[in-house]
């Protein structure tokens, strides 16, 4: 098979500019807008993205918020797994390219990693005409302002059978390296007559109903296993055109957590109808990260500046009544990042009081001082902590994203909590319960749901839902 020495993009020029110098000034706006969007604070090593592919000036800001990550990290080779829109044949194909070009540059591909792959026998390569699709083509430009440096092994599939999928994911999982990122292309929900796909009119809450459907999708995904998202998909019955990368990217970054559990992170969303006005035609664009453990968790300067800005919140309402949080002064991105926390009070070891959330909201710098007041004086369970009660403890729970698992056997006691959701029933536990009780795995799914007001036949009913999370618990 003959090999094609340089690819130049066939989408330059018409979805994006063509000329180096406008196209740079484009990537320039969609880095600063998505910086305005999100923040600054860039979670470290990131396995995998699901990455947005419409034309740059839609889906550009979006899919920005995910190559952010990849600034200032030593990666060298990126895995893009596409698909070609108007179709191709069954399986997973490496196409023959040795280079692609775009006006900001040249971006090589691993030869080494694709002739390695090429030996496997789910993976075959392709003359690059065969599948060439803006699926991938539209992140080149993205990819080489992060990371000019970087390898591409590009890949198309179609149609793959679990056997096959997970084949690949074991295949490109052993790419995995440190310096090895892996991009899942595709937009979410394609809506309007254009796409025969009008689940709901497009009235003044078509922005909201495609909000639910997306994050129905999402939620599918977050659990890290592919038939539980292709599940989602066919449940949903979301045109989510990149279905197929994003269950090969999940079953990818289940093989890499047999080192580190993993987490889902919505790094930004948004639709064309909100950028255009128009929600008559509208597709969803979201990038998604796929982060371990390790990376979410604060040093110990920031842990201390937590503590320190939630005392200093009671001290003041101790001394003046006053219900202002007092909000660290410390400049940290990972105090800015939206993110779930718990904080619980004792008194001589007894809990005197405990308020969170399960879903981020606001930066952790204020949402900790604020459930420190909330704690104190809103928790339900417990008279108002009196103006003069000074011996009290204080716990501080920073939790992960939340999970979704398919099974109870996926909880690990000591180290996961969880939260369960049945219907209008809905409670929560920290990890550190099961600890402080000596409960087993049994002992915790039935403290869960006694916290929710159900009885144990709630884990039997299919619509019941289990989230797992960790806690990085600050005392």
């Amino acid at each position: 098979m003959s090999t094609t020495a340089v690819h130049t993009s066939p989408y330059s020029g018409s979805w994006y500019p063509g000329e180096r110098g406008e196209l740079e000034d484009l990537l320039d706006r969609l880095f600063t807008d998505s910086e305005s969007r999100t923040g600054n604070s860039l979670l470290p090593g990131g396995a995998g993205f699901v990455v947005p592919h419409a034309g740059l000036m839609y889906s550009g800001t979006v899919a920005a918020a995910a190559y952010r990550h990849l600034l200032n990290r030593p990666i060298e080779r990126v895995v893009m797994i596409g698909f070609s829109h108007r179709g191709s044949a069954p399986g997973a194909w490496l196409p023959d390219a040795e280079c692609y070009r775009t006006p900001v540059g040249d971006t090589l591909v691993d030869r080494d990693a694709v002739e390695l792959l090429g030996d496997e026998k789910s993976l075959r390569k392709t003359p690059e005409e065969r599948v060439c699709d803006h699926s991938v083509e539209i992140q080149l430009p993205l990819l080489q302002r992060v990371a000019p440096q970087a390898k591409l092994v590009p890949v198309y599939i179609f149609q793959l059978k679990a056997q096959t999928r997970h084949a690949v994911a074991k295949a490109l999982a052993r790419l995995a390296d440190g310096r090895t990122v892996f991009i899942a292309s595709s937009d979410f929900t394609h809506y309007g007559h254009a796409f025969n796909y009008e689940p709901f009119p497009a009235d003044h809450r078509v922005s909201d109903r495609l909000w639910s459907l997306d994050h129905a999708v999402v939620d599918g995904a977050a659990g890290i296993n592919d038939e539980m998202f292709l599940n989602t998909i066919r449940d949903t019955g979301a045109t989510v055109c990149g279905f197929e990368p994003i269950s090969l990217l999940l079953a990818i970054v289940n093989e890499l957590e047999r080192g580190e559990e993993h987490y889902q992170q919505k790094l930004d969303y948004q639709t064309s109808g909100e950028i255009t006005g128009d929600f008559h035609h509208s597709v969803s664009y979201m990038a998604l990260g796929y982060f371990p453990y390790s990376s979410m968790l604060l040093n110990e300067a920031d842990q201390a500046a937590l503590m320190d800005s939630a005392r200093q919140t009671l001290d003041r309402y101790r001394r003046t009544g006053e219900r202002e949080p007092i909000v660290t002064q410390r400049s940290s991105p990972a105090l800015a990042r939206p993110c779930a926390a718990f904080v619980s009070l004792h008194k001589r070891g007894e809990l005197r009081g405990c308020v969170g959330m399960s879903e981020p909201v606001e930066a952790l710098s204020r949402a900790v001082p604020e459930m420190a007041l909330a704690a104190a004086l809103d928790d339900s369970r417990f008279p108002p902590l009196g103006r003069d009660e000074t011996d009290i403890d204080m716990e501080i729970s920073v939790l992960s994203p939340l999970k979704p698992i398919a099974s109870r056997a996926d909880f690990r006691v000591n180290e996961h909590g969880a939260l369960l959701e049945a219907g209008f029933q809905r409670g929560l536990l920290l990890p550190q319960v099961a600890t402080e009780f000596g409960w087993t795995a049994e002992d915790f799914f039935k403290g869960l749901a006694r916290k929710s007001g159900a009885r144990m036949s709630v884990y039997d009913d299919p619509s019941t839902r289990i989230y797992t999370f960790r806690a990085q618990v600050i005392h």
